[in-house]
Protein backbone atom coordinates (compact mmCIF):
# COMPACT_ATOMS: atom_id res chain seq x y z
CA UNK A 1 0.00 0.00 0.00
CA UNK A 2 2.71 2.41 0.81
CA UNK A 3 4.39 1.68 -2.43
CA UNK A 4 0.99 3.02 -4.40
CA UNK A 5 1.03 5.85 -2.28
CA UNK A 6 4.47 6.80 -3.07
CA UNK A 7 4.22 5.93 -6.52
CA UNK A 8 1.03 8.17 -6.64
CA UNK A 9 3.22 10.78 -5.06
CA UNK A 10 6.12 10.37 -7.56
CA UNK A 11 3.51 10.60 -10.68
CA UNK A 12 1.64 13.98 -8.83
CA UNK A 13 5.97 15.85 -8.71
CA UNK A 14 6.20 14.77 -12.17
CA UNK A 15 3.05 16.16 -13.41
CA UNK A 16 3.62 19.53 -11.66
CA UNK A 17 6.99 19.25 -13.29
CA UNK A 18 5.68 19.00 -16.43
CA UNK A 19 3.47 21.56 -15.91
CA UNK A 20 6.05 24.31 -14.89
CA UNK A 21 8.36 23.00 -17.98
CA UNK A 22 5.17 23.75 -20.12
CA UNK A 23 4.70 26.92 -18.77
CA UNK A 24 8.00 27.98 -19.15
CA UNK A 25 8.38 27.30 -22.24
CA UNK A 26 5.16 29.07 -23.13
CA UNK A 27 6.67 31.87 -21.46
CA UNK A 28 10.18 32.01 -23.27
CA UNK A 29 8.21 31.47 -26.56
CA UNK A 30 5.66 34.31 -26.09
CA UNK A 31 9.33 36.78 -24.97
CA UNK A 32 11.19 34.99 -28.10
CA UNK A 33 8.32 35.27 -30.97
CA UNK A 34 7.72 39.25 -30.79
CA UNK A 35 12.04 39.59 -30.75
CA UNK A 36 11.99 37.79 -33.88
CA UNK A 37 9.02 39.38 -35.15
CA UNK A 38 10.79 43.25 -34.00
CA UNK A 39 13.83 42.05 -35.77
CA UNK A 40 12.91 40.86 -38.82
CA UNK A 41 10.60 44.19 -39.03
CA UNK A 42 13.85 46.06 -38.45
CA UNK A 43 15.92 43.99 -41.04
CA UNK A 44 13.19 44.59 -43.44
CA UNK A 45 12.99 47.86 -43.26
CA UNK A 46 16.97 48.21 -43.14
CA UNK A 47 17.10 46.56 -46.06
CA UNK A 48 13.85 48.65 -47.77
CA UNK A 49 16.05 51.69 -46.70
CA UNK A 50 19.36 50.59 -48.37
CA UNK A 51 17.53 49.86 -51.29
CA UNK A 52 15.73 53.14 -51.80
CA UNK A 53 18.86 55.00 -51.01
CA UNK A 54 20.95 53.50 -53.71
CA UNK A 55 18.16 54.15 -56.40
CA UNK A 56 17.74 57.95 -55.09
CA UNK A 57 21.42 58.42 -55.28
CA UNK A 58 21.86 56.78 -58.86
CA UNK A 59 18.38 58.60 -59.86
CA UNK A 60 17.89 61.90 -62.39
CA UNK A 61 16.59 63.97 -59.86
CA UNK A 62 19.64 63.48 -57.20
CA UNK A 63 21.99 63.59 -60.29
CA UNK A 64 20.41 67.35 -61.51
CA UNK A 65 20.67 68.69 -57.66
CA UNK A 66 24.43 67.22 -57.94
CA UNK A 67 25.13 69.05 -61.73
CA UNK A 68 23.22 72.41 -60.09
CA UNK A 69 26.12 72.89 -57.55
CA UNK A 70 29.03 71.33 -59.45
CA UNK A 71 30.77 74.48 -59.41
CA UNK A 72 30.22 75.27 -55.79
CA UNK A 73 32.11 71.47 -54.96
CA UNK A 74 34.85 72.27 -57.25
CA UNK A 75 35.42 75.74 -55.39
CA UNK A 76 35.27 73.62 -51.85
CA UNK A 77 37.18 70.73 -53.28
CA UNK A 78 40.33 73.09 -54.98
CA UNK A 79 40.02 75.23 -51.51
CA UNK A 80 40.50 71.74 -49.70
CA UNK A 81 43.44 70.91 -51.87
CA UNK A 82 45.06 74.10 -50.84
CA UNK A 83 44.30 73.88 -46.97
CA UNK A 84 46.03 70.23 -47.21
CA UNK A 85 48.90 72.13 -49.05
CA UNK A 86 49.36 74.73 -46.23
CA UNK A 87 49.40 72.00 -43.97
CA UNK A 88 52.48 70.42 -45.47
CA UNK A 89 54.73 73.67 -45.03
CA UNK A 90 56.39 72.66 -41.67
CA UNK A 91 59.89 72.46 -42.44
CA UNK A 92 61.05 69.47 -40.17
CA UNK A 93 63.38 69.86 -36.51
CA UNK A 94 64.89 66.44 -34.94
CA UNK A 95 67.32 65.14 -32.26
CA UNK A 96 70.32 63.42 -33.70
CA UNK A 97 70.29 59.64 -34.97
CA UNK A 98 72.33 57.82 -32.42
CA UNK A 99 71.08 54.51 -33.92
CA UNK A 100 69.03 51.46 -32.33
CA UNK A 101 69.97 48.78 -29.81
CA UNK A 102 68.02 45.70 -27.99
CA UNK A 103 68.04 46.35 -23.97
CA UNK A 104 67.78 42.99 -22.07
CA UNK A 105 67.19 43.11 -18.63
CA UNK A 106 69.77 39.76 -16.95
CA UNK A 107 69.14 41.07 -12.96
CA UNK A 108 68.74 38.08 -10.71
CA UNK A 109 65.93 39.95 -9.26
CA UNK A 110 63.73 39.97 -12.18
CA UNK A 111 62.18 43.00 -11.41
CA UNK A 112 59.20 44.17 -13.35
CA UNK A 113 60.92 47.57 -15.00
CA UNK A 114 57.30 47.86 -15.99
CA UNK A 115 57.99 51.75 -17.37
CA UNK A 116 61.05 50.48 -19.78
CA UNK A 117 58.06 49.61 -22.34
CA UNK A 118 57.27 53.16 -22.31
CA UNK A 119 60.24 54.32 -23.31
CA UNK A 120 59.69 55.88 -26.79
CA UNK A 121 62.42 55.71 -29.59
CA UNK A 122 61.52 58.43 -32.61
CA UNK A 123 62.95 61.72 -34.28
CA UNK A 124 60.26 63.34 -32.21
CA UNK A 125 61.59 62.18 -28.84
CA UNK A 126 64.36 63.05 -26.61
CA UNK A 127 64.92 61.03 -23.72
CA UNK A 128 66.46 63.07 -21.32
CA UNK A 129 66.99 63.17 -17.03
CA UNK A 130 64.38 64.29 -14.74
CA UNK A 131 66.24 67.68 -14.70
CA UNK A 132 66.05 68.26 -17.87
CA UNK A 133 62.51 67.34 -18.16
CA UNK A 134 61.68 69.62 -15.44
CA UNK A 135 63.71 72.16 -16.83
CA UNK A 136 61.51 72.09 -20.56
CA UNK A 137 58.55 72.39 -18.33
CA UNK A 138 59.23 75.52 -17.60
CA UNK A 139 60.62 76.67 -20.65
CA UNK A 140 59.45 74.86 -23.40
CA UNK A 141 60.31 76.63 -26.53
CA UNK A 142 63.80 77.56 -25.25
CA UNK A 143 64.80 73.85 -24.62
CA UNK A 144 62.89 72.88 -27.63
CA UNK A 145 65.24 74.93 -30.06
CA UNK A 146 68.22 73.56 -27.52
CA UNK A 147 67.50 69.82 -27.77
CA UNK A 148 65.88 69.23 -31.12
CA UNK A 149 68.71 71.08 -32.56
CA UNK A 150 66.72 74.34 -34.57
CA UNK A 151 69.47 76.48 -35.42
CA UNK A 152 68.97 80.57 -34.29
CA UNK A 153 69.56 82.12 -37.55
CA UNK A 154 68.04 84.14 -39.83
CA UNK A 155 67.02 81.17 -42.18
CA UNK A 156 65.57 79.25 -39.64
CA UNK A 157 63.35 82.13 -38.22
CA UNK A 158 62.55 82.82 -42.03
CA UNK A 159 60.92 79.41 -42.50
CA UNK A 160 59.23 79.11 -39.01
CA UNK A 161 57.41 82.73 -39.65
CA UNK A 162 56.32 81.09 -43.28
CA UNK A 163 55.24 77.96 -41.37
CA UNK A 164 53.37 79.84 -39.01
CA UNK A 165 51.51 81.84 -41.60
CA UNK A 166 50.59 78.92 -43.68
CA UNK A 167 49.31 77.25 -40.29
CA UNK A 168 47.11 80.23 -39.78
CA UNK A 169 45.89 80.60 -43.17
CA UNK A 170 44.96 76.71 -42.74
CA UNK A 171 42.84 76.84 -39.48
CA UNK A 172 41.29 79.96 -40.56
CA UNK A 173 40.69 78.35 -43.88
CA UNK A 174 39.08 74.56 -42.50
CA UNK A 175 36.23 77.13 -40.51
CA UNK A 176 35.72 78.51 -44.00
CA UNK A 177 35.53 75.75 -45.71
CA UNK A 178 33.45 74.31 -43.16
CA UNK A 179 30.76 76.91 -43.16
CA UNK A 180 30.82 76.96 -47.23
CA UNK A 181 29.75 73.54 -47.41
CA UNK A 182 27.06 73.82 -44.74
CA UNK A 183 25.96 76.65 -46.83
CA UNK A 184 25.49 74.98 -49.67
CA UNK A 185 24.20 71.58 -47.82
CA UNK A 186 21.55 74.08 -46.31
CA UNK A 187 20.44 75.53 -50.03
CA UNK A 188 20.01 72.36 -51.51
CA UNK A 189 18.30 70.71 -48.18
CA UNK A 190 14.70 71.20 -49.09
CA UNK A 191 15.08 69.23 -52.25
CA UNK A 192 17.05 66.19 -50.44
CA UNK A 193 14.67 63.92 -48.85
CA UNK A 194 14.22 64.18 -44.97
CA UNK A 195 15.18 60.11 -44.69
CA UNK A 196 18.13 60.49 -46.79
CA UNK A 197 19.58 64.01 -45.09
CA UNK A 198 19.05 62.08 -41.87
CA UNK A 199 19.95 58.93 -41.74
CA UNK A 200 22.72 59.51 -44.89
CA UNK A 201 24.18 62.99 -44.26
CA UNK A 202 27.94 61.67 -44.98
CA UNK A 203 26.74 59.48 -48.31
CA UNK A 204 25.18 62.30 -49.39
CA UNK A 205 28.15 64.65 -49.02
CA UNK A 206 30.25 62.00 -50.43
CA UNK A 207 27.95 61.46 -53.59
CA UNK A 208 27.48 65.13 -54.31
CA UNK A 209 31.31 64.75 -54.95
CA UNK A 210 32.90 66.90 -51.87
CA UNK A 211 36.56 65.53 -51.18
CA UNK A 212 36.88 64.11 -47.16
CA UNK A 213 37.59 67.49 -45.59
CA UNK A 214 39.93 66.97 -42.30
CA UNK A 215 39.21 69.12 -39.68
CA UNK A 216 41.55 67.78 -37.62
CA UNK A 217 44.78 69.48 -35.91
CA UNK A 218 46.79 66.48 -36.44
CA UNK A 219 48.83 68.34 -38.61
CA UNK A 220 50.48 70.23 -35.73
CA UNK A 221 53.67 68.51 -34.78
CA UNK A 222 54.38 67.36 -31.72
CA UNK A 223 57.72 67.25 -29.80
CA UNK A 224 58.36 64.88 -26.73
CA UNK A 225 60.50 65.16 -23.62
CA UNK A 226 60.85 61.84 -22.12
CA UNK A 227 61.92 60.63 -19.14
CA UNK A 228 62.06 56.38 -17.55
CA UNK A 229 64.15 55.39 -14.66
CA UNK A 230 67.15 53.59 -14.63
CA UNK A 231 65.49 50.81 -12.74
CA UNK A 232 62.47 51.27 -15.10
CA UNK A 233 59.72 51.80 -12.02
CA UNK A 234 58.71 55.53 -13.29
CA UNK A 235 58.15 57.61 -16.18
CA UNK A 236 56.88 61.06 -16.94
CA UNK A 237 57.39 63.01 -20.09
CA UNK A 238 56.25 66.48 -21.54
CA UNK A 239 54.71 67.21 -25.19
CA UNK A 240 54.97 70.39 -26.68
CA UNK A 241 52.52 70.96 -30.05
CA UNK A 242 54.00 73.62 -32.02
CA UNK A 243 50.23 74.88 -32.83
CA UNK A 244 49.42 78.58 -33.31
CA UNK A 245 49.60 79.44 -30.41
CA UNK A 246 53.50 77.81 -29.29
CA UNK A 247 54.69 78.91 -33.11
CA UNK A 248 54.45 82.48 -32.33
CA UNK A 249 56.06 81.74 -28.76
CA UNK A 250 58.95 80.07 -30.97
CA UNK A 251 58.81 83.18 -33.52
CA UNK A 252 59.15 85.67 -30.99
CA UNK A 253 61.82 83.93 -29.12
CA UNK A 254 64.11 83.24 -32.54
CA UNK A 255 63.29 86.92 -33.31
CA UNK A 256 64.94 87.80 -29.81
CA UNK A 257 67.82 85.65 -30.45
CA UNK A 258 68.78 86.38 -33.93
CA UNK A 259 70.69 89.59 -35.13
CA UNK A 260 68.91 90.37 -38.42
CA UNK A 261 71.07 92.13 -41.06
CA UNK A 262 67.84 93.48 -42.45
CA UNK A 263 65.83 94.72 -39.54
CA UNK A 264 69.16 97.01 -38.16
CA UNK A 265 66.44 100.15 -38.56
CA UNK A 266 63.80 98.15 -36.82
CA UNK A 267 61.73 97.21 -40.26
CA UNK A 268 61.06 93.41 -39.20
CA UNK A 269 58.10 93.27 -37.91
CA UNK A 270 56.69 89.58 -36.00
CA UNK A 271 53.72 87.63 -38.49
CA UNK A 272 51.26 87.35 -35.52
CA UNK A 273 47.50 87.36 -35.81
CA UNK A 274 47.56 91.20 -34.90
CA UNK A 275 49.97 91.91 -37.63
CA UNK A 276 47.87 89.16 -40.10
CA UNK A 277 44.63 91.16 -39.47
CA UNK A 278 46.02 94.77 -39.71
CA UNK A 279 47.47 94.08 -43.18
CA UNK A 280 43.82 92.51 -43.93
CA UNK A 281 42.26 95.56 -42.62
CA UNK A 282 44.84 97.77 -44.28
CA UNK A 283 43.78 96.39 -47.67
CA UNK A 284 40.08 96.51 -46.81
CA UNK A 285 39.48 92.69 -46.83
CA UNK A 286 40.34 92.75 -50.61
CA UNK A 287 42.70 90.56 -52.63
CA UNK A 288 45.09 93.01 -54.28
CA UNK A 289 45.88 91.18 -57.25
CA UNK A 290 42.40 90.05 -58.55
CA UNK A 291 40.19 92.97 -56.37
CA UNK A 292 37.92 89.91 -54.92
CA UNK A 293 36.68 90.57 -51.36
CA UNK A 294 34.67 88.76 -48.67
CA UNK A 295 31.76 91.35 -49.80
CA UNK A 296 31.50 89.46 -52.77
CA UNK A 297 32.61 85.76 -51.38
CA UNK A 298 31.63 85.61 -47.56
CA UNK A 299 33.67 82.67 -47.08
CA UNK A 300 36.49 83.56 -48.96
CA UNK A 301 40.15 82.43 -47.82
CA UNK A 302 42.44 86.21 -47.16
CA UNK A 303 45.98 85.35 -46.81
CA UNK A 304 49.27 87.21 -46.15
CA UNK A 305 51.40 87.33 -48.93
CA UNK A 306 55.23 88.91 -49.30
CA UNK A 307 55.92 90.57 -51.99
CA UNK A 308 59.10 89.75 -52.17
CA UNK A 309 59.35 86.53 -51.07
CA UNK A 310 61.16 85.40 -48.11
CA UNK A 311 63.20 83.06 -49.98
CA UNK A 312 64.05 85.22 -52.26
CA UNK A 313 65.42 88.51 -49.31
CA UNK A 314 62.19 89.21 -49.22
CA UNK A 315 61.30 90.44 -45.01
CA UNK A 316 58.37 90.90 -42.67
CA UNK A 317 57.41 93.96 -43.13
CA UNK A 318 53.95 95.65 -43.92
CA UNK A 319 55.68 97.37 -46.89
CA UNK A 320 56.38 93.80 -48.12
CA UNK A 321 52.94 92.45 -46.98
CA UNK A 322 49.58 92.24 -48.62
CA UNK A 323 46.44 90.74 -48.71
CA UNK A 324 45.52 88.33 -51.42
CA UNK A 325 42.42 85.37 -51.82
CA UNK A 326 44.08 81.94 -51.25
CA UNK A 327 43.81 81.66 -55.44
CA UNK A 328 45.74 84.15 -56.24
CA UNK A 329 48.24 83.28 -53.45
CA UNK A 330 48.70 79.65 -55.01
CA UNK A 331 49.03 81.19 -57.96
CA UNK A 332 51.98 83.55 -57.42
CA UNK A 333 53.73 80.99 -55.02
CA UNK A 334 57.28 81.86 -54.22
CA UNK A 335 57.31 84.71 -57.56
CA UNK A 336 57.62 88.17 -57.79
CA UNK A 337 55.31 90.24 -59.13
CA UNK A 338 54.45 93.73 -59.34
CA UNK A 339 51.15 94.68 -58.35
Amino acid sequence: MQKNSNIYILLIIIGIGVYLVSLLISAISFLIIPLGVTVLICVVLLLSYLIYSHFYFEGDKFLDIKESIKQFTKNCNELNSHINDLKNSFVDVSTYDYGTGELNDNSNYKFKRTEWKNNIKNYQTYNCSSTVLKSASNQPIKYLCKYFNIDTNENTFSNFENVLNNFAAAEQGKVLLKNERDIILNNISDSIPKLIMYFSKNKLVQKLGFEDFDFSDLYFPVYTFQYVSAGGNSSSKLDIKLNIENLERLVSYLNDLVKFRKSAEGQRALMTAVLREKIKTRDDFTCRKCRLSIKDERNLLLEIDHIIPISKGGITSEDNLQTLCWRCNRTKGAKIENI
